[in-house]
C-alpha cells in the first residue's frame, strides 16, 4: 500500500476517532510531578497484572469446563495435556496473589502520601471499589478449580452471609444456587467470574484514570503542581508523563517480570500460599480439611472474622475493616498530605497499622487457637483503631511546613558517591597472610598476602547511630 493512501485512512480513522487527542490529553501532555519515586510504580504494575488475569484467563477458559463432575480432571487436563497449559494456569494463579501485592502496596502509598484527600476523594472511592470487585473476583475464580480447599472455603465463607438479619438465609441461598455448594454454584460463580466482575473491573479501572488525569497526581511532597504554572500554563514541577514515566514504568516492569517469572518457574504454589496443597485434591463434600482458611490475601480479614466471638457481628467486623477504608478522606482531619510532613503521632498510627495488617494476615493462616484468638483481638483493636481515632490524633499532631514547590531526591547516580562512603566505613581492609602447609615449602618465597575486606564494628556503630537518629528525627 503506498505512503500517501495509507496516510489518507490514517486521517479518516482520527477524523472519526479521537485516538490522537487521547494520547495527548492522557500521555504526552499529562504532566505528572517531576519527583515519582518507587511508591509509583505500582499503579502500572496493577494495569499489567490486569492485562495477564485477562488474556490467561481467556486462554484457560479454552480447556476449562464449569462442571462439578469435570471441573478438576479439566483443570489436571490444562496442566498436563495442553501445550503450555501449566505455564499459562501458573501465570493465571500466580498473578492473582500479585495483583494483590501491588494493590496493597498501590493503597498502602496513598495512605502514606495522603493521595485520598481533597480534591482526591473520588480517585480513592474508585480504588476502593476496584479493590472489593477484585475480591469479589478472586473469591469466585478461588472456587474453579473444585478441589477440597475451594469447595469448603466456599462453603465456609458464603455460610457467613446466612448471620445477617432477616435476609441472611435467602441471600446466601442465592448467592449458591442450591441449598449447599454444587454444580449450580460453580456455574453462578464462573458466570460472574468470566463475565460480570470482569466488565465491572473494567468500568471502574477507567473511571480511576478519568477521574485521577482530571485532578492531577499526587506526589512525595503532597503538593499540587497545578497552582505553579509558567506563561504557557505548564506546571513548573510537572514533566509530560510520555516518554519519562513510560520509560521508568518500564523498569519497574522488567524488575517485576524477573520476581515474576521466578515464582512460575521455581515455587508457584509458594509453600502453599499462592496454592494450598489441598485444593490439588479433589472437592469431597462428605470429607472436610483439618484447617480450613481462605487464601493469603483475605486472611487479614479472616482473622478479624474469628477474633469476633459472635457470628454476626464477625461478619460486622470483617465488613466494616473494609468499608472503614472507604471513609478515610473524611476521617483524616489534618490539612497536610504527605507523611514527609506530618507528626509523629501519624507516623506512628501508620506502622502500628501496618504490623496489625501483616499480623492478622498470618494469624489468618493459622488454626484458631485460644491463644491466637486473644493475639487477634489485639491487633484487631489496633486495626480499627487507626481509623476510628483518626478525627482525634491527626487534630493533635504536630506537622511540618509544607515547601511550596516540589523537593527533588537525588537520582540513583547521585546517591552512588554517599554508598560507596557509607560501604568504605562499614567495612576495612586487611591483610591475610596464607602459607604452605608443608614446612618444606614454609619459605618467604612461597607466602602469599591478599587484601580482603572485612566488617568494621566501629563504622557500622557509627552508621547505625546516624539512620537512629535521622529515624528520631522523621518521627518528632
Amino acid at each position: 500500500m503506498k505512503p500517501s493512501r495509507l496516510s489518507a485512512y490514517g486521517e479518516w480513522v482520527l477524523d472519526r476517532f479521537p485516538l490522537a487527542s487521547l494520547w495527548k490529553d492522557h500521555m504526552t501532555h499529562y504532566y505528572a510531578p517531576k519527583n515519582f519515586n518507587f511508591w509509583y510504580f505500582f499503579g502500572s504494575l496493577a494495569l499489567l497484572v490486569l492485562v495477564n488475569q485477562f488474556i490467561t484467563g481467556i486462554l484457560l477458559t479454552m480447556n476449562y469446563k464449569p462442571d462439578a463432575k469435570l471441573a478438576f480432571d479439566s483443570v489436571e487436563y490444562i496442566m498436563r495435556d495442553v501445550s503450555w497449559g501449566w505455564l499459562v494456569r501458573y501465570m493465571h494463579s500466580t498473578g492473582a496473589s500479585a495483583f494483590f501485592i501491588v494493590v496493597y502496596l498501590h493503597m498502602f502509598r496513598g495512605i502514606m502520601y495522603g493521595s485520598f484527600k481533597q480534591p482526591r476523594e473520588l480517585i480513592w472511592i474508585f480504588g476502593m471499589l476496584i479493590f472489593v470487585a477484585l475480591m469479589a473476583e478472586a473469591f469466585m475464580g478461588y472456587l474453579l478449580p473444585w478441589g477440597q480447599m475451594s469447595y469448603w472455603g466456599a462453603q465456609v465463607i458464603i455460610s457467613l452471609f446466612s448471620a445477617i438479619p432477616v435476609i441472611g438465609d435467602e441471600l446466601s441461598l442465592w448467592i449458591r444456587g442450591d441449598y449447599v455448594v454444587s454444580d449450580a454454584t460453580l456455574n453462578r460463580f464462573f458466570a460472574f467470574h468470566v463475565i460480570a466482575v470482569p466488565l465491572v473491573l473494567v468500568m471502574l479501572v477507567f473511571m480511576h484514570i478519568v477521574a485521577l488525569h482530571e485532578v492531577g497526581s499526587n506526589n512525595p511532597d503532597g503538593i499540587d503542581i497545578k497552582k505553579v504554572k509558567d506563561k504557557n500554563g505548564i506546571p513548573l514541577d510537572g514533566i509530560p508523563f510520555h516518554p519519562y514515566y513510560t520509560v521508568k514504568d518500564l523498569v519497574g516492569v522488567g524488575v517485576f517480570l524477573i520476581f515474576f517469572a521466578t515464582v512460575i518457574f521455581y515455587m508457584p504454589e509458594m509453600g502453599g500460599y499462592f496454592l494450598e496443597h489441598a485444593n490439588f485434591i479433589p472437592a469431597d463434600p462428605m470429607k472436610t480439611p483439618e484447617h480450613i482458611a481462605p487464601v493469603w490475601y483475605f486472611t487479614p480479614f479472616y482473622a478479624i472474622l474469628r477474633a469476633i466471638p459472635d457470628k454476626f457481628a464477625g461478619v460486622i467486623g470483617m465488613g466494616g475493616a473494609i468499608v472503614v477504608l472507604f471513609l478515610l478522606p473524611w476521617l483524616d482531619r489534618n490539612p497536610v498530605r504527605s507523611i514527609r510532613y506530618r507528626g509523629g503521632i501519624y507516623k506512628k498510627a501508620l506502622a502500628l497499622f501496618v504490623i496489625s495488617f501483616i499480623a492478622l494476615g498470618y494469624l489468618g493462616t493459622q488454626p484458631a487457637t485460644p491463644v491466637a484468638t486473644n493475639v487477634a483481638r489485639v491487633f484487631t483493636v489496633i486495626y480499627f483503631g487507626f481509623f476510628l481515632l483518626m478525627p482525634l490524633y491527626t487534630r493533635w499532631e504536630k506537622t511540618k511546613p509544607v515547601p511550596e514547590r516540589l523537593t527533588v531526591e537525588l537520582s540513583f547516580e547521585e546517591q552512588i558517591p554517599a554508598l560507596i562512603e557509607t560501604f568504605e566505613e562499614i567495612t576495612e581492609i586487611k591483610p591475610t597472610v596464607i602459607t604452605a602447609t608443608d614446612d618444606h615449602h614454609n619459605h618467604p618465597a612461597f607466602r602469599s598476602v591478599f587484601f580482603s575486606r572485612r566488617p568494621n564494628p566501629e563504622g557500622m556503630r557509627n552508621v547505625a547511630t546516624r539512620l537512629a537518629k535521622k529515624l528520631k528525627e522523621s518521627l518528632d
